[in-house]
């Protein structure tokens, strides 16, 4: 098992719902977690993107040299930029670490914020977009090992003779990890991505999704890794676990809920809608499956936790 830990560049709250007992994010906090993990042998790091984080790429780049071992998993936006410039970025960044970077394809949830990186997308076209760019993206790191130039037409996409010169150190190209629950999703992943990653929801819920997932990437001659991502709560006796639980949401107040159960109806994940639906707000059903506890999605969106 290979297990990641989180760089919070959206900064880090001790209490959900609330600025109470938070830390504002910077550079001396993120380089102390890094180093952290990476004395403790953790695989890698996720590094979050969207508008209310700071830059995944420059984060992650300003890492580099304060760590030795650590990967770097790194958001992999269509739309936000072109495959080609991705492709040089990834293989840059590979380069300068020395093989340690891992990309997230990230297509979004949420219309508004999209609108935002000048996204005008409806979550169909995201995924046509995201299969002709990663096609693109993954092409032109493959043939940068031999020199070749790619040229591509497609219907969202094109690039006439795009090449690298300096090619990645990982090869055919850095690891392309992806999660996503819709048809368009699976389809997307079971073509294009290396690791499929889902939340944690109940065992028997992701047993069906990786079954599916599996299958289909069977049927197209393709073998996939699996991951998932959780919280993890742990503590000396499942008591003070449970306790500690509690204590994340104990300033959390029902108009607070509301208004984040409305945000995430809101948006076009389906994963993202499946994570609300397992207590559709509701702080009497948070205990989804023994032991894991969704207390996080009241007001936050993705992953429940795991409470040992």
């Amino acid at each position: 098992m290979k297990i990641f830990w989180f760089i919070p560049t959206h900064g880090d709250s001790r209490y959900l719902g609330t600025s109470k007992g938070a830390r504002v994010v910077d550079h001396a906090y993120m380089k102390q977690i890094a180093v952290a993990v990476d004395n403790l042998g953790y695989e890698g790091v996720l590094i979050p993107t969207g508008r209310s984080c700071e830059d995944p790429w420059l984060t992650a780049a300003s890492l580099i040299d304060a760590t030795k071992k650590l990967k770097f998993l790194v958001a992999l936006r269509p739309g936000v930029t072109t495959p080609a410039l991705a492709a040089r970025m990834a293989a840059t960044f590979d380069r300068l670490s020395n093989g340690r970077v891992l990309l997230n394809l990230v297509t979004g949830g949420d219309e508004q914020e999209l609108k935002g990186d000048g996204v005008y997308e409806d979550h169909t076209t995201r995924y046509k977009t995201a299969t002709e760019y990663t096609t693109i993206w993954r092409e032109i790191l493959k043939r940068s090992h031999t020199g070749e130039s790619f040229t591509f037409h497609g219907e969202r996409l094109s690039v006439d003779d795009a090449k690298l010169l300096y090619p990645p150190i990982q090869q055919p190209h850095p690891p392309l990890w992806f999660g996503g629950s819709s048809d368009d999703a699976i389809e997307l992943a079971t073509d294009q991505v290396d690791t499929y990653l889902t939340w944690g929801e109940p065992p028997a819920a992701v047993k069906e999704k990786i079954a599916v997932v599996k299958a289909k990437a069977a049927a197209k001659g393709r073998e996939l890794n699996y991951g998932i991502r959780l919280h993890v709560i742990v503590r000396e006796t499942n008591e003070q676990a449970w306790a500690a639980a509690e204590e994340l949401i104990q300033y959390v107040d029902d108009a607070t809920i509301a208004a984040a159960q409305a945000k995430f109806k809101s948006m076009d994940s389906v994963g993202q809608r499946r994570m609300a639906e397992l207590h559709n707000g509701d702080r009497s059903k948070l205990e989804v499956s023994p032991n894991l506890w969704a207390g996080v999605g009241l007001v936050r969106g993705g992953p429940t936790c795991l409470n040992n």
